[in-house]
């Protein structure tokens, strides 16, 4: 290597200066509750952990909406990250007629300004809906469904790619969100090691599996950071339970901005079976556990209807309490 050479390798792309502030306006800062009390940023690896029915799924619709919503448009705020999503369905169950409704009624509510329709108490089909601005919203959606472990690795170990020859079309992707990681866990566990054609290749079983998808997502990150979300149902039981499957919440407290309180108190005990291989256990930077509660809420004054009431805890990094919340068509609402 010539002198010239190993100078032009020595040089900086960029400052100090410049690397910080273009790192600060890299995180996107994550409001939808119940994720707002963390700091999350790119490079952290989310995990949603809960039984079925436990608001998992609208949660990612939430963060969805959030992302992919303008932060404004023909002069009216609408307060999103103006950002690419790539969702990963390896449930197979990704209703976008969903996520259409969610995002019509969120731009309806700020259109209108109206607090019954902001509430998730007004029908959409009230309110006439901006199609342009919908059409701009769901191109940054990048959506991919996955039947199986191998597509799953396909996909990944291509998605540099498809996001380098689609930077022209679409906005930066700063997040990846997979739904569910355990999908295909009991296919894999089933399907024990066998060969993939020839003697001298690896073998391919649940562990080396979940190493390959750890290491293509690490190789993403390091290319594109961005903040993987991934959710996780979970499995009960009182035995075989590890460190990280039991947690005992001690009595706490907490107020919104209203002055009402919106955390469980007393002690919580969860008991759940973690079935993940351990590279994926120490790949997760956080996890939360959501769980419908036994409470209901009144959907309004005049209303006989009642809303589920649902908890969330978070127990990487442990905070100590449980938050409460209800999912409406409007969003994810902190309940006292």
């Amino acid at each position: 290597m010539s002198t010239a050479e190993v100078r032009e390798w020595l040089t900086t792309d960029e400052t100090a200066h410049t690397f910080f502030a273009r790192m600060a306006a890299e995180r996107p800062p994550l409001v939808t509750p119940p994720l707002h009390r963390l700091p999350l940023r790119p490079g952290n690896v989310v995990e949603i952990a809960g039984p079925s029915s436990s608001a998992k799924s609208h949660i990612l619709l939430q963060v969805v909406v959030d992302c992919i919503l303008p932060k404004e448009w023909n002069g009216v705020c609408y307060g999103g990250l103006e950002l690419s999503v790539m969702f990963i369905d390896l449930d197979c169950r990704f209703d976008v007629m969903r996520l259409v409704q969610l995002l019509k009624f969120r731009i309806n509510g700020i259109n209108r300004s109206g607090v019954e329709v902001m509430h998730g108490l007004g029908d959409v089909g009230d309110c006439i809906c901006d199609e342009e601005l919908v059409r701009k919203c769901l191109e940054r959606f990048l959506y991919v469904r996955c039947y199986d472990s191998i597509e799953f690795l396909s996909t990944l170990k291509t998605l540099n790619y498809q996001l380098q020859t689609r930077q022209q079309h679409i906005s930066v992707v700063r997040f990846m969100i997979i739904d569910s990681i355990g999908a295909c866990y009991w296919v894999d566990r089933a399907s024990t090691s066998f060969p993939l054609g020839s003697n001298n290749r690896k073998i391919l079983s649940l562990q080396s599996v979940m190493e390959a998808v750890v290491l293509e997502i690490q190789n993403i990150m390091l290319i594109q950071p961005m903040l993987v979300l991934a959710t996780k149902a979970t499995i009960f039981g009182d035995s075989s339970v590890t460190n990280d499957g039991k947690r005992t919440f001690r009595n706490w407290s907490s107020h919104n901005a209203s002055g009402q309180n919106t955390m469980e108190k007393g002690p919580v005990n969860i008991f759940h079976r973690e079935h993940m291989p351990s590279v994926w256990q120490s790949f997760v930077t956080h996890r939360i556990f959501v769980r419908p509660s036994s409470s209901e809420l009144r959907s309004g004054n005049h209303s006989p209807a009642k809303e589920q009431v649902y908890l969330s805890q978070w127990l990487q990094p442990s905070l100590g309490f449980a938050d409460k919340f209800v999912v409406r068509n409007a969003g994810i609402f902190m309940v006292s």
